[in-house]
């Protein structure tokens, strides 16, 4: 358990801690683990306001937690959904409509569905729009000089426009997604203190009271959609065999993670580049391709850190004896870094194949839009260069509080101006 012993000795190091992520990945304590527990308990101690937990199986060796993703029937995203935290029993029932939170076969059903507005034509047709925004937003960055915090100038709007483009929702109400995925984000850091109850005790943003809102506009849109059909995910939405309550919860799922995917991972790769400057000459000079570069910005900064499971029956896991209702939470960050898949992790290398990252998960919750995201990563890497000779950073990144979101909520650069072949 957190704070007891491998063997005889060696302490178990805490990964549960939101506030370890606001210093980074904490690496050496998943090397650790990988080392001597991969399957390791951790407590769940009250931590900013929110109640204890039970505890739960922390999975960090990359097979351990392949092996959960794909094994929907002994690991369930159902019985207790897909965040650490318990969430209010009561609201079990609301939060199993969204597909993320389902099994086999009720998560098939639902995805192929959804998957029908995901298509190849439609995401490609955004390039150029998403390129077209890069170009502005940098171009608009300018304004503060060669220094700027790329994240409120650029990474920050780039993820939101694109994905309100891609759902089809008016520009007037934009400023609404911004606010709905702030409050289910960000509710463990504390520059976003949570909504408090009667009692005084935070709310789960995930609640049916925090997303109403949400859910009335997503009903709204719907059926301007149905009525004046436009090329977009909402109107495909709008016109299939989803239930309302179905609709809603894709719509949450699509602007949370849809947008928070990008949101996060952009500034993340930019951050590594700025702390790998050989391998910035590399991709700046054309050294190496824009998929592997993709690939690789997401292994060593995934966008989100941890996806928790729940044991449908008793079972082993790496050595560990595993109870039905046992917590299972595997960690990406740390498979990412499994020295025995990767050859020397620590290092960024944009030429990296074959690159078997779990940036995007595994199994049948792989994440549904992550060619929309990678298409998104690589026109903003590829504008960035574009636009400037190099980064470097100016001052420490703030990152989010959170064992979910592998955050950056400010990335302070100089941008090098271009010169030479870069002119």
């Amino acid at each position: 358990m957190a704070g007891g012993t491998v063997g005889d000795a060696s302490e178990i190091p805490d990964v549960f801690d939101p506030r370890i992520y606001a210093a980074g990945i904490p690496h050496d304590r998943f090397r650790a683990l990988r080392d001597l527990a991969p399957v390791a308990w951790q407590e769940e101690p009250e931590i900013l306001g929110w109640p204890a937990g039970p505890g739960f199986w922390a999975v960090t060796r990359h097979a351990d937690v392949t092996r959960v993703l794909k094994d929907a029937g002994t690991y369930s995203s159902c019985l207790g959904a897909t965040q650490i935290r318990d969430p209010d029993p009561a609201d079990l029932p609301f939060i199993r409509r969204m597909m993320l939170n389902q099994d086999p076969p009720d998560h098939g059903r639902l995805r192929r569905l959804v998957s029908r507005a995901f298509t190849p034509g439609r995401i490609e047709r955004f390039a150029v729009t998403a390129r077209e925004r890069a170009r502005s937003l940098l171009d608009a960055a300018r304004a503060d000089g060669d220094r700027t915090d790329l994240v409120r100038t650029v990474t920050d709007d780039y993820a939101l426009l694109n994905l309100t483009d891609l759902l089809g929702v008016p520009a007037a109400d934009r400023g609404l997604l911004h606010a709905w995925t702030e409050r289910v984000i960000a509710y463990q850091d504390p520059d976003q203190p949570p909504v408090l109850d009667a009692r005084g005790r935070p709310v789960n943003p995930r609640s049916p009271a925090m997303l109403a809102e949400m859910f009335a506009y997503a009903q709204e849109l719907a059926a301007h959609k149905r009525a004046s059909p436009a090329d977009d995910i909402m109107t495909s939405l709008a016109t299939t065999e989803l239930a309302d309550a179905e609709r809603e919860m894709f719509f949450f799922l699509l602007t949370v993670a849809g947008n928070d995917t990008v949101r996060a991972a952009a500034p993340g790769g930019l951050l590594a580049l700025t702390r790998h400057p050989d391998e910035q000459r590399r991709w700046w000079d054309g050294e190496v391709g824009a998929d592997t570069t993709v690939d690789e910005l997401l292994r060593v900064h995934p966008p989100v850190l941890s996806f928790r499971r729940t044991a449908t029956r008793d079972t082993v896991l790496a050595g560990r004896a595993i109870r039905r209702g046992d917590k299972v939470v595997v960690f990406h960050a740390s498979a990412n870094h499994d020295e025995r898949v990767f050859p020397d992790p620590r290092r960024l290398d944009l030429a990296r194949a074959p690159n078997a990252h779990v940036s995007f998960g595994d199994g049948p919750h792989v994440c549904l839009g992550a060619h929309f995201a990678r298409l998104q990563l690589r026109v903003l890497y590829e504008e960035v260069r574009a636009s400037c000779a190099g980064l470097e950073l100016t001052g420490p990144p703030r990152r989010l509080v959170s064992n979910f979101i592998n955050g950056v909520t400010s990335l302070p650069v100089r941008r090098r101006e271009p010169s030479g072949p870069h002119a």
